[in-house]
């Protein structure tokens, strides 16, 4: 990455805009060291969602900036994730799974105003069963949501917004403020 000083602004002010935004307490953001080579310039968010306490999902969201632009992208910013998540035992099976998973990230987008072109990425499902002596566990199924897009404006916090809400559909949160059937918390 080119020097502190050498900082295109806008790149400084995308990179402000994800640092600004807050996600809903379920869901905590670390800065983590960006990948080097894809991009000029590189910022990098992880992120853990807790359920009742227990890790269920965790993703990466990077922020690339090329100056010059870049045709593939049909801009001079992208936003890359990789998002993963264990799956409850009816979802693992469902054959729809992979399309609604699509939507929670298109729809999260969309529903916090993120503009975006050039959306792309792939859903994958997987299940894993152990034997021999590394048997034990129930055979555990995860989700994997990998994507990218470009953001068409310039509010780059309603990209992490939706993205968190992203995280949240894919961790099977309930929308904030609503208390999942058997959560002892009280509401109100």
């Amino acid at each position: 990455m080119a020097s502190p000083s050498a900082v295109p602004p806008a790149f400084a002010r995308a990179v402000d805009a994800l640092r600004a935004a807050a996600p809903r307490p379920e869901i905590l953001l670390e800065e983590i060291a960006a990948p080097q080579k894809l991009a000029p310039y590189a910022f990098a968010i992880s992120a853990t969602v807790l359920r009742s306490g227990d890790e269920v999902a965790g993703g990466r969201l990077i922020l690339l900036h090329d100056p010059a632009g870049h045709e593939a992208w049909q801009g001079n910013i992208r936003l890359v994730t990789l998002v993963t998540a264990e799956l409850e035992d009816d979802l693992a099976g469902d054959p729809m799974l992979s399309a609604v998973a699509w939507t929670w990230l298109t729809d999260a987008l969309d529903q916090h105003a993120a503009a975006y072109t050039a959306i792309g990425g792939t859903i994958t499902q997987t299940t894993s069963t152990r034997f021999g002596e590394l048997a034990g566990p129930a055979p555990t199924a995860d989700l994997e949501v990998r994507a990218s897009w470009t953001p068409t404006g310039d509010d780059l916090a309603a990209h992490l917004r939706g993205w968190c809400a992203m995280l949240a559909s894919t961790a099977g949160l309930p929308p904030p403020g609503v208390a999942a059937l058997g959560d002892r918390q009280r509401v109100g």
